[in-house]
Parts: structure tokens; sequence; C-alpha cells
């Protein structure tokens, strides 16, 4: 099958990619960069396109001269903060950037098109948890709002031109290559602050409790929506929500360290509650998460400190 990622060189993006290969697909990925990294896709063998989705033409280029099967779309402008401060750059990327990328996929015949979502932000503050995903969308964030968005117009294409459309709503995906310079990686974030020495911060009274996906599981899901015959939205979730404080706990427990975080005022339209329910991809899919918390923080942890020490591979299990 021929995959074309957009995103492909960023952190969920580049584990999908890796899985592609290895399952046999012909991929190309389109990135501009801007968060991801080369080196995420050094040693595969694909084709790299270094163009923007705000870009219409590039992206149709792109897709006209691949001829994918299936365009599997996580680029995206990812912070909650930076969408607060910039709704129109957001929207310029996660609701024109999709267009485009959808009017290039009815333009070349794409037959299937796979979305990331963000099941952390478009339920907003969910009456009803676990949240299925027939629960009322009521994002807090302009990003939650351009992600229910780029879900509507999924919809409409698969309506109107009969593409497969699935849309995949994450809850926080943590793993290897996550960037600790962001804000929506807090795994990762606590992580580079202990390495460093540093005292990591925790936003609020750390008591709002998130659904925390190992990426590895997240790949499983995006390699069964390749083939999965219900075209719908999936939530892609880890089982639970853990407190921020909890998740604090569980990487200084990963060292017996002590440390204490740095409170600091909440953050603007950060949900309090987020946790998925799996009923629906576990009955279409017999998807289930295989990693729990622990296990894949001590994952994420292992791989950091082997990076760290210049290890150029790595095996976790």
């Amino acid at each position: 099958m021929r995959v074309l990622v957009t995103g492909g060189a960023g952190f969920i993006g580049s584990h999908v990619v890796e899985a592609y290969l290895a399952a046999g697909h012909t991929v190309a990925v389109l990135d501009n960069f801007s968060s991801g990294s080369l080196t995420h896709l050094e040693g595969l063998d694909l084709l790299v396109v270094p163009e923007d989705i705000t870009d219409a033409r590039a992206v149709n280029d792109a897709v006209r001269a691949f001829r994918p099967e299936v365009i599997n779309h996580h680029a995206a402008q990812l912070s909650v903060s930076v969408s607060d401060r910039q709704p129109l750059l957001d929207a310029k990327t996660n609701v024109l950037g999709t267009l485009n990328v959808l009017e290039a996929a009815r333009t070349h015949g794409v037959k299937r098109v796979i979305f990331a979502s963000s099941g952390g932000t478009v339920y907003g503050e969910a009456s009803q948890t676990p949240t299925p995903e027939d629960a009322p969308l009521a994002p807090l964030s302009p990003y939650g709002i351009s992600k229910m968005t780029g879900e509507h117009y999924l919809r409409f294409y698969q309506r109107r031109y009969g593409m497969v459309g699935i849309t995949l709503r994450y809850g926080n995906v943590y793993g290897p290559r996550q960037n600790p310079h962001g804000e929506a990686g807090v795994v990762a974030i606590f992580m580079d602050a202990l390495q460093q020495g540093r005292s990591p911060v925790i936003h609020g009274d750390g008591e709002q409790r998130k659904d925390f996906v190992y990426v590895q599981d997240v790949v499983t899901a995006n390699l069964l929506a390749l083939e999965a015959e219900c075209s719908s939205a999936y939530n892609v979730g880890g089982g639970e929500a853990t407190s921020i404080n909890q998740l604090f706990k569980a990487v200084c427990d990963l060292r017996a360290l002590s440390a204490k975080p740095v409170r600091e005022a909440p953050r603007s339209g950060d949900v309090r509650v987020s946790h998925l329910d799996l009923t629906r991809i576990g009955r279409d899919w017999g998807w289930y998460p295989q990693w729990d918390l622990k296990r894949g923080v001590q994952a994420t942890w292992s791989v950091r400190v082997a990076t760290a020490r210049g290890a150029t591979s790595f095996s976790v299990s």
C-alpha cells in the first residue's frame, strides 16, 4: 500500500512511518520540519517532501507525484497556548492546511484519509467520563476547535466524495522522541528537567487528570486504520486518568528522586479532566492499550538515557 504521512518527521508521525515501512508499505513523508526532525527518519527507505500543508500547490503536487492510496494526516499546529494567543495561525495550519490535504486527496482519487485528532481537547470538560465518541464536542481552546473542524470537514468529504475517513482522537500521547521544549509533552518535560537538575513546572494544583497513552499503542491503532472497514471517530487512550501530580511522582520514582515541582498558574484552555471511553475501538478493531503508565514511562526514560549516552540503537519490549 502507498501511504503519504503528513507530519511524518514528528514525534508520533515518525513512529507511524517506521511501523508502516516495517509492515511492507511504501511511504512518503510531507513535513515542514517546524517541530519534526529529519533525524527521526534517518536510515529509512522513503520519499521525504519538505513542504508545508498550508501551501496548497505543494500539497497537491506531492499527492499527484506520489499517488498514495492512503493519506495519514498528522501535520498540525500542536500547542493549545499558541492557539489561544494566535487563533489565526492555528486555523491556518489546522483548518486550511487540513482542507488542502483533503482537496488534494479528492483531486487525485485517494481512497482513505486517517486524521489525527485530539480526544484530550475536542470534548472540553465532558459531563461523562470515561467519554465516548458520541459525547458532545465542546472544545475550550482554538486548538480543540480546529481539530473538531477538521473532523467535520473529513466527514463532509467522506459523504460527498466517497472516500473512507477515519478520525483517531488521541489522549495525551507520550514516549521516545517527544519534544521536551513544547507544552504538550508533559512526560518529556518532566524527564528533561530532572535530567538537567531543574525543578519541573506544574501548572495549577496538579490535580487535573489526563488520559496518557504510550506511542506504540497509538502506532498500533494507525496500523489497524489502514484497512479498517468502519469509517468513524475512535478514541485512542491509555484506559485510565492520571493526575499530573501522580505522573510527577511516577517519573521521580524511576530514580528514587525526591524533587519538588515549581507551581505556576493554570493555563488557559487546559481541560481539567480527560478520560476516554475505549469501547468502540475495542469492539470494532479489537484494539486495547497494551502499555500501562508505569511500563511506558520506564521505557521512555530508558530510551532517553540511552540516547543521552550516544547509543545508536535500542530495544524496548
